[in-house]
């Protein structure tokens, strides 16, 4: 197994040669559409499936995909992952996220643990914690239940957890599995704090900081914040507050909490949310049971993720396809397009775990590399993001590639039928009509009213958004991005680009500044 860059494979002189060779309004049209439709397709796990039929691809570059799959020892590098090698190169870590959720190859020791007994014992911490507080027997000082969880983290800490338990809180309601109200802190913007603390009942809220190091400035900052609420209120904060660190940092063991749940250094921030980071607060405000059956959906997808052939692995070829568009189509930037207001802050959590990943211009040796890298992500939910951005996604001088995610039923199921459709009926209806409409466009003899098509799209379809469906989605786009960055020879598991900033913050707050660093403290009213 060898790491190469990309250029030097000989697949990426074949896709050069490939480029541009199908056009997405010519494949889909007509009676053709409805073929292609019902062959490019992949089964996911837990009901899902990834179709592409509306990419800029035939027989030929699938072909070659394959190729690149195989040259690029894809299913080996993963292999090597989950086997418990060091892949992240720039901070010489193991990356276990996956473990996780499951055992996919050997035992994993580290540190002269067993990684995977280390992440079930602490999910069985939580679970337990977790039912303790649902039960009354861990309360307030007055004895009376928990009513409220608040995470306070930032990034990977606040991004996938928040973003997972938007996704699930309407079905829990419907389902009858809602615990508590979770809501989330994380901008050291003072205006977030106050108004999180301001819309909940204090006495009644269990907090629960997130940080690795236990050193996280803007987190410290922010439980600084929650603490001297609890005081005004008369709390002991020591009372209402559980701590998500490493078993190495100042806050393990610290008598300020009334627990502390662990993670460690080989699961990144941003593919934390099935370790203890998404464990506590998921746990809590669901129960044990969904973040259990949560994990099972990831693990599920994880194992779809070992199948070599790519077209059988859907994790994989929606990589490859990315890689196509990225490099040989020029296209900059891909949207996340879920039609579920549920899955209103997943294209938030895509855009870290995506461009915090692969937005790298040196390889995993730290050699630069001669071709583009990852895309720009973004997104919103439909039909929102119809009257917003997509007038430049349908007529706009650049292809933005299109992620949509759809469901055929809503999570309540409760609906009304008008004008002889419903609400889920409606919502679908533009699913599809949106991504004919890019691929094939629509000829017109006023200019203001044509639009070209050629706009490609794959869509990711399910049943109904449940904890399985959720767990499948989350890990099918994380195994998305390591096998891109396997592609491009990247390590996607550092993050070096959060620290420069970082530092500087901390020169500025220390008064340590000059030239143009002192004029825009001074303009922002520092000092």
């Amino acid at each position: 197994m060898e790491w190469k860059n990309f250029d030097q494979l000989a697949s990426y002189k074949k896709l050069a040669e490939l480029a541009g060779s199908v056009e997405v309004k010519a494949v889909m049209a007509g009676e053709n559409g409805a073929k292609r439709v019902a062959d490019y397709q992949v089964p996911m796990s837990n009901g899902l499936t990834y179709s592409y039929a509306a990419k800029a691809v035939d027989e030929k570059v699938l072909e070659a995909l394959c190729d690149l799959a195989k040259e690029a020892s894809l299913t080996e590098k993963f292999a090597a992952l989950y086997n418990g090698e060091m892949i992240n190169t720039g901070e010489k870590r193991l990356v276990l996220h996956q473990l996780t959720r499951g055992q996919l190859g050997n035992d994993v020791i580290a540190d002269g643990v067993n990684k995977r007994e280390f992440y079930v014992k602490q999910q069985e911490r939580i679970a337990a914690f977790a039912a303790k507080v649902h039960a009354g027997e861990i309360a307030n000082e007055k004895g009376e239940k928990f009513t409220t969880v608040v995470q306070i983290g930032i990034g990977g800490s606040d991004l996938g957890p928040r973003a997972v338990y938007l996704a699930l809180e309407n079905w829990a309601k419907k389902n009858g599995f809602f615990k508590m109200e979770a809501r989330f802190i994380s901008n050291v913007d003072p205006d977030d704090a106050a108004a999180v603390l301001a819309s909940i009942d204090v006495a009644h809220s269990l907090f629960i900081l997130v940080s690795k190091s236990g050193t996280t400035l803007e987190t410290l900052t922010n439980e600084a914040f929650v603490k001297d609420a609890l005081k005004n209120a008369g709390l002991d904060a020591s009372k209402h507050m559980i701590a998500v660190t490493s078993d190495a940092s100042p806050l393990a063991g610290s008598a300020d909490y009334l627990d502390a749940f662990f993670m460690d250094d080989y699961i990144g921030g941003r593919y934390s949310s099935t370790s203890s980071v998404g464990g506590a607060v998921l746990s809590l405000a669901f129960g044990p049971d969904i973040f259990a059956r949560f994990l099972d959906g990831a693990a599920a997808e994880d194992k779809k993720a070992l199948e070599e052939d790519p077209m059988k692995n859907p994790a994989m070829l929606d990589a490859l396809i990315g890689v196509y568009e990225r490099n040989f189509l020029g296209y900059t930037a891909t949207a996340v397009l879920p039609y579920s207001q549920a899955l209103s802050r997943f294209p938030a959590h895509l855009q870290q775990l995506d461009m915090e990943s692969n937005g790298k211009t040196v390889n995993r040796f730290g050699e630069p590399v001669s071709y583009v890298t990852g895309p720009v992500i973004f997104g919103e939910p439909g039909t929102n993001g119809q009257h917003s951005f997509y007038q430049l996604l349908h007529q706009g001088a650049n292809i933005v590639p299109l992620q949509f995610i759809g469901f055929k039923s809503s999570q309540r199921e409760t609906d009304v039928d008008i004008q002889g459709s419903t609400s889920q009926q409606k919502l679908n209806a533009n699913v599809a009509a949106q991504i004919v409409a890019f691929a094939c466009g629509k000829d017109d003899e006023n200019p203001n009213k044509y639009f070209a098509g050629n706009r490609p799209s794959s869509i990711i379809v399910g049943d109904q958004l449940t904890p399985e469906a959720m767990g499948a989605i989350l890990a099918h786009f994380e195994n998305k991005v390591m096998y891109q960055g396997f592609v491009w020879n990247l390590n996607s598991f550092d993050q070096e680009g959060v620290q420069l900033g970082k530092t500087l913050a901390k020169k500025v707050l220390s008064g340590n500044t000059d030239g143009a660093l002192t004029a825009y403290s001074k303009l922002l009213g520092i000092f």
